[in-house]
């Protein structure tokens, strides 16, 4: 394994030598408690907003979700790929090309982050518009929208470089930077939505803040490093060809995040359709379930490490290992995070609303999606073995039809044909469930064919 110097040494891990389940679990673990951590960012918002400034503003923050996703996921997705170069380059001691690649991803956070800036600020309005959002809700979600999006180049710098550290194997910094970012945001939230009464923006701005704080903390990691991912601003630049083949594995996988995007959108537009209310409800419930998806990411992040550090290192035997490992695990958390999301329902929905109504909406959602999360986490974790890979265009094309164009005809027939909001979710767990299947036949295709391809037995 590389050498690195005593700040960081103690922070990375070898994942292609040794016990592989506990190690798997050692990185998840912070993982999971990270990505709990981010969504606290935005229940935050949902909570203080919910009960300090009335359900049209909760309907507000809320619905702006899956068009936000939409935006900013084709950028996150890119992070994929500088992750799984880096724990490529990592596993296989490949000095030169691991420098390269980390200065070559941050310069395309930044410049993702301006361009984000832009697209967020001049199209809020139009394209909340355009999902149907009610005119009693629209102006106020246009105006958390653009205020959020200023903080993008704070949110991709942070993403970039949590991608670096996880590639390393390093999954506590960025626990502990959120960790500080996370306390600031809900203090922030209090101030400016009780003390000075500003409502949606003053939630946004703490967002804003927050992420700030978080990305100045991984920044500063980075450049204080002595070990081969030391960030050095002096070296900051494009290498062409660590750019393309960042783009060419992360660029499949933004767009399949856009891609699940652009159903939740539609979705979220036929949901708009039965009220402010329901949305209200339909929000709620959303953000809980964004906890159980964030714990099962969290496993798919470690997926994707752990097979590209090793296949960067030519340890091909590992890596079916490592998916069936990581299948176990995140089937474990789904299950578990799930069914208690079910079972407490009414109690955490509470925390968002008083309103029975609101509640009541909630729970329809939680019964359907929070019984059947761990399918999509399946699915999720094979993916992860697939990009680890470097095979990225597959799986996008698989979710594209399995999910995206499934979710679609679903809309304009199933629940053309009996507009309940029941109908409409039930589209969820079929998806996934057809998609795992297909991400499982193409990992054992494209396992077979890189063990042939590289003489591995």
């Amino acid at each position: 394994m590389m050498e690195s110097g005593k700040k960081t040494k103690t922070y990375e891990m070898d994942m292609c030598n040794g016990p592989l389940f506990v190690k798997i679990v050692v990185f998840a673990v912070p993982l999971i408690l990270s990505g709990i951590l981010q969504l606290l960012f935005n229940a935050a918002d949902i909570i203080v907003v919910g009960r300090f400034a009335g359900s049209e503003s909760l309907a507000a923050v809320g619905s702006t979700s899956a068009l936000i996703n939409l935006l900013v996921n084709v950028f996150i997705g890119l992070s994929v790929g500088a992750n799984v170069l880096v724990a490529r380059y990592f596993g296989g001691q490949q000095t030169r090309d691991l420098e390269e690649t980390v200065h070559t991803a941050m310069v395309m956070a930044a410049g993702g982050g301006v361009i984000l800036i832009a697209i967020g600020v001049i199209l809020a309005d139009p394209l909340l518009e355009l999902m149907g959002t009610p005119e009693d809700v629209l102006p106020l979600s246009a105006l958390y929208m653009k205020i959020f999006f200023v903080g993008m180049p704070a949110n991709l710098l942070y993403n970039f470089g949590s991608a670096v550290l996880r590639a390393v194997g390093d999954t506590k910094r960025p626990l502990y930077f959120l960790l500080v970012a996370g306390i600031i945001n809900v203090v922030l939230n209090l101030f400016f939505v009780i003390a000075l009464s500003m409502g949606v923006a003053g939630v946004a701005l703490a967002t804003v803040v927050s992420q700030c704080v978080s990305a100045f903390l991984i920044l500063r990691c980075l450049i204080k490093s002595e070990a081969g991912y030391r960030l050095d601003v002096k070296k900051l630049r494009i290498v062409k060809d660590k750019m393309r083949s960042i783009v060419r594995i992360g660029l499949p996988a933004g767009l399949q995040g856009a891609i699940f995007s652009i159903s939740n959108v539609l979705i979220q537009s036929s949901v708009n359709s039965f009220g402010s209310v329901a949305m209200a409800g339909n929000t709620a419930a959303q953000n809980i379930e964004g906890f159980v998806y964030t714990a099962m990411n969290a496993v798919y992040q470690t997926a994707l490490s752990f097979t590209s550090q090793n296949f960067g290192a030519g340890k091909y035997s590992r890596m079916k290992k490592i998916l069936v490992y990581c299948l176990i695990l995140i089937t474990l958390v789904g299950l578990v995070m799930g069914g208690g999301a079910v079972i407490f329902g009414r109690n955490l929905l509470g925390i968002y609303s008083s309103d029975a109504r609101v509640i009541q909406y909630g729970m329809n959602r939680l019964t359907i999606i929070g019984t059947t999360y761990c399918i999509c986490g399946l699915m999720d974790c094979m993916v992860g073995g697939l990009r680890g890979m470097g095979y990225s265009v597959m799986p996008m094309f698989v979710s594209l039809t399995g999910a995206c164009a499934f979710r679609i005809l679903w809309i304009y027939t199933i629940f053309a044909m009996n507009r309940t909001l029941q109908t409409l979710y039930i589209s969820y767990p079929v998806s996934w469930g057809i998609t795992f299947a297909a991400h499982l036949t193409c990992y054992l295709l494209v396992l077979k064919k890189v063990k042939k391809k590289m003489g591995a037995p």
